[in-house]
């Protein structure tokens, strides 16, 4: 199927074929199939029933000994560890998938399992850990003319300028991305791309109107493939954009919208930088100091626990931009 197909046309037709490798007994084949439902599930939100596909697909390549089938499965339980939040666990079957990748002779597991790893460093903050590996990847994709490979690499790197005050470069390499993404008719990697655009001239130009265009474009992409993690997002990143613009009450409503469509998920990186957004845009809609320090303070220990190295600075620094720092004592300080 195409890479622009519906997530639901993608499930359905895994489901089918799942069906009937398994009346055959055919594993190889049931190993593959399982790795459609797993990722059309997991892109949907529809975690648990992700999580027994990928684990059940892993069973079906072992009992097959595809070991390249068994990498696929691993990468794709690790892509979703990722999603759920839980980093450590992400990265131990990254790692795995990796090993079997170069184990099976599957250069493009392999490579897809060091971008994963690559991207939950990303996610950390662990930026000097990975940039190299992002680059090394990047160099890959392209020699090898991989274009989804090279638009994901462009964005992640992209997003680390991003984060680190580099704005003209990050905007650079996003507009590359969505360049790149168009030429190879990548609907979802254009409208990530376009996201990223979006965020920066949203902060390093404050053009509103333009970074709102751009986000109902990506949007319109991500209705049609069903891309709910990447919708979510979306709408968080509106509210980014609407609270830089002193639209508060606008960006405490798209919050919330975005809040309840990560909660149904099972999200919690979404959830939690939700919650952020909508705490700081309720705090200057008025809240109470005290709630919005205690609410701050639950987000920091959140973000701890989900390993995210740079989230105590995320949340002091809207402490410090609402004034209600400093902060109760977190779980951290307590145990110690």
């Amino acid at each position: 199927m195409s890479v622009n197909s519906s997530l639901t046309e993608v499930l359905e037709k895994g489901a089918r074929e799942l069906r009937a490798a398994e009346a055959a007994g055919d594993l190889r084949e049931v190993a593959r199939c399982g790795l459609a439902v797993a990722e059309a599930c997991r892109r949907l939100g529809r975690i648990e029933e992700a999580d027994r596909a990928w684990k059940a697909g892993y069973r079906a390549a072992r009992e097959a000994g595809d070991v390249a089938a068994m990498a696929w499965a691993m990468w794709s339980g690790g892509t979703l560890a990722r999603q759920r939040g839980s980093l450590a666990l992400a990265y131990r079957l990254l790692r795995l998938a990796a090993e079997l990748g170069e184990r099976g002779g599957d250069v493009v597991v392999r490579g897809y399992s060091l971008a994963g790893l690559a991207e939950t460093g990303r996610i950390q903050g662990d930026y000097q850990a990975v940039g190299e590996l992002h680059e090394q990847l990047l160099a890959e994709a392209r020699r090898r003319g991989e274009a989804r490979h090279t638009v994901w690499a462009l964005e992640g790197i992209a997003q680390m300028h991003r984060n680190t005050g580099s704005y003209d470069r990050a905007l650079e390499l996003f507009e590359e991305a969505a360049e790149t993404a168009g030429r190879a008719d990548d609907r979802r990697g254009r409208a990530w791309a376009l996201r990223g655009i979006a965020d920066v001239v949203s902060v390093r130009d404050g053009d509103v109107e333009r970074a709102l265009a751009l986000l109902s474009e990506a949007e319109v992409a991500c209705r049609e493939m069903e891309l709910s993690s990447a919708l979510a997002y979306n709408h968080k990143m509106r509210g980014n954009v609407l609270y830089r613009a002193g639209r508060y009450a606008e960006a405490r409503d798209t919050y919330a919208g975005a809040l309840e469509e990560f909660r149904a998920m099972d999200e919690p990186r979404g959830t939690a930088l939700s919650r952020l957004g909508l705490a700081k845009a309720l705090a200057r809609l008025g809240r109470d100091t005290a709630e919005t320090a205690a609410e701050l303070a639950a987000l920091r220990d959140t973000l701890n626990r989900i390993g995210l190295r740079h989230a105590r600075d995320m949340v002091e620094k809207a402490a410090a931009e609402l004034g209600v720092g400093p902060l109760p004592s977190g779980e951290e300080e307590t145990r110690r």
